[in-house]
């Protein structure tokens, strides 16, 4: 089995045959895609999601079905268009994009795990900051997880259960690993987009402070970012440091994934993820539109 592209002489006529609603051709049909494995699959999630053939997107998504293939751009779409937006649903539905067999339960399982570890060393009572170094301890020391630098620009920094697979990825993955383990603990943080740098922010105490995941869990503050700013010449806006909107976050990734891949020259996977880009924008619209 192999994921490479099918050459452009079998697609031709896989595409020609798709729509045939004679029994033994789709019986055939069936047969071939099971014979292609992943390489079929990933022709079918394609044509499923290709809005310059969309007769044929329907067939595609019946011999998904067959093959116990689901369409998972398309669930990601379904998913953008629906403006309900949930991080830990989003990154995953992100994520089965690319690798499919990424199911809830892998990344559900280590992220309970990772917390009931954390609740074990927390006392009470304690501090959202003595909290914060508990999850450091767990995260960072004990799973072993720190900031890409070697391979900052590989995408599979960019996906969450990758991350969790590897122990390592960028600010952005790394904030929302950190996040999701904190709200396991009953601890409510926030994902602050910067320009070039991603954090989790918490607001629950009486000055609000920062979380840099990419440095370990790093304590950060208001004049840290500004003396980032100053870093970057970049004028200083108090509003940066406001909690990012999840469907914000999302749209991040996948900018991050259009250039990972445009870097990479797959060409397939950055014009993949920039269509998220833009069909984010547009529920960003609609959302936005008098009703």
């Amino acid at each position: 089995m192999t994921s490479e592209a099918l050459p452009p002489a079998t697609a031709d006529a896989l595409r020609a045959l798709l729509d045939d609603p004679t029994p033994r051709v789709r019986e055939g049909l069936l047969e071939e895609f099971r014979r292609l494995g992943d390489s079929g699959l990933s022709f079918l999630r394609a044509t499923a999601d290709d809005g310059g053939a969309p007769a044929l997107a329907p067939h595609a998504r019946h011999f998904l079905r067959e093959l116990g293939g689901e369409d998972t751009v398309g669930l990601f779409l379904e998913f953008i268009r629906s403006f309900h937006y949930e991080l830990e649903t989003g990154m995953l539905f992100l994520e089965r994009t690319v690798f499919p067999g990424v199911g809830p339960a892998d990344t559900h399982g280590f992220l309970d795990g990772a917390a009931a570890r954390c609740r074990q060393l927390l006392l009470t009572p304690s501090t959202i900051r003595e909290k914060c170094l508990v999850l450091n301890r767990v995260l960072f020391h004990e799973y072993g997880f720190r900031g890409e630098a070697e391979n900052y620009h590989d995408p599979r920094n960019s996906f969450l259960n990758q991350v969790i697979r590897r122990r390592r990825g960028i600010p952005l993955t790394l904030s929302v690993l950190y996040i999701l383990v904190a709200q396991r603990c009953g601890i409510e943080l926030e994902p602050i987009g910067l320009p070039g740098r991603f954090m989790a922010g918490c607001y629950s105490g009486d000055e609000p402070f920062f979380i840099d995941a990419y440095e370990r869990g790093a304590f950060r503050t208001e004049d840290d970012a500004r003396a980032y700013f100053r870093q970057l010449e970049l004028p200083f806006d108090p509003t940066v440091l406001m909690p990012s909107p999840v469907g914000e976050v999302l749209t991040r990734c996948c900018r991050n994934l259009v250039n990972q891949y445009t870097a990479a020259r797959d060409h397939a996977k950055a014009k993949l993820f920039a269509e998220f880009v833009h069909e984010f924008e547009l529920a960003y619209r609609r959302h936005a539109e008098p009703r």
